[in-house]
């Protein structure tokens, strides 16, 4: 186990370097990543990516809901009009249960929005991109 560990350790060390030396060499402050869709999380990856954004927005949906897949486009759309400004994730609450839980949530779709990593908001259900949109933009 503590192999497997330190293996991992190397990788991700690794994998710094090489998107330090890609965004500019090592001398140089790597460039935020400008995402134009949302981007898969898991439980692993989900405090990370909270983290490292200014301003994100978690959609936690599941396969099987309906509502989920009427959000789905609209956030999507969001991403790339927002690239750049608002950093968008996806969360599968049936494979990852631990974050959901954290979280409270209780019904999905739940769209979670935290400024400089805190949660500073929370929207539940479907609603069209009209309304949807102001009370996400509201953060900027």
């Amino acid at each position: 186990m503590a192999e497997d560990e330190e293996l991992e350790r190397i990788r991700r060390e690794k994998l710094r370097r090489l998107m330090r030396r890609l965004a500019g060499g090592a001398g140089e402050k790597p460039r935020r990543t400008v995402l134009n869709r949302p981007v898969e999380l898991n439980d692993r990856t989900f405090e990370e990516f909270v983290r490292k954004h200014p301003l994100v927005v978690v959609d936690l949906w599941a396969p099987w809901c309906a509502p989920c897949r009427i959000v789905s486009p609209i956030i999507e759309e969001l991403a790339r009009d927002y690239a750049g400004k608002i950093a968008f994730g996806k969360l599968n609450v049936d494979e990852n249960q631990f974050t959901a839980m954290q979280y409270g949530v209780m019904s999905i779709p739940t769209l979670l929005i935290f400024k400089d990593g805190k949660l500073v908001d929370r929207i539940v259900g479907a609603m069209p991109r009209r309304m949807l949109e102001p009370r996400i933009t509201r953060h900027l």
